[in-house]
């Protein structure tokens, strides 16, 4: 069972092409300048089991990549890797932001690396105002990075993701 602040079925911001983009309740970050301090609080959000979630995704015919949002989708780790389980076993490309980076991640819970090990990308790290961006591809400051998680995980170290889509090329 996840926990979710929100559902947008044809985001074009959240990752290359049209995407399914679900944000997560709950951040403990509380970074200043947010754009969903909303999410924020862990109590709350709709209440929603992951393969109704999937089945969301699987309906739009337009849409082959999810992105995990926020909120903190590694404060729900758990529904979150079943999720990315399900989206991926159906072909999808999975994507998370996340406020913690890549190394917190890889040291953090048995369920936070079982949900690294659903994604193909995660732009990690803190929204830092100081470093804020807009003409970052895909994130809000500088210091976040866009991350190939399956050769991050294969490294033991963060890689960065190199395809012309993420980069914002085409």
């Amino acid at each position: 069972m996840l926990y979710l602040a929100g559902i947008t079925e044809d985001s074009i911001v959240d990752g290359p092409g049209i995407r399914t983009t679900f944000y997560a309740q709950g951040c403990p970050h509380h970074c200043p300048g947010c754009h969903n301090p909303e999410t924020w609080p862990l109590e709350g959000g709709t209440p929603m089991e992951e393969a109704r979630l999937a089945n969301i995704a699987m309906s739009n015919p337009l849409s082959k990549g999810v992105t995990f949002s926020g909120g903190e989708p590694f404060a729900q780790a758990a529904g979150f890797a079943e999720l990315g389980r399900l989206l991926k076993e159906a072909g999808y490309e999975v994507a998370s932001y996340s406020g913690y980076t890549f190394e917190q991640l890889l040291a953090g819970t048995p369920e936070q690396r079982q949900l690294l090990q659903t994604l193909d990308v995660l732009i990690d790290g803190p929204f830092v105002l100081a470093e804020k961006s807009l003409e970052l591809n895909f994130r809000g400051s500088r210091n976040q990075r866009v991350l190939n998680v399956p050769k991050s995980l294969a490294a033991g170290e963060a890689v960065a993701e190199t395809s012309g889509r993420w980069l914002g090329e085409y």
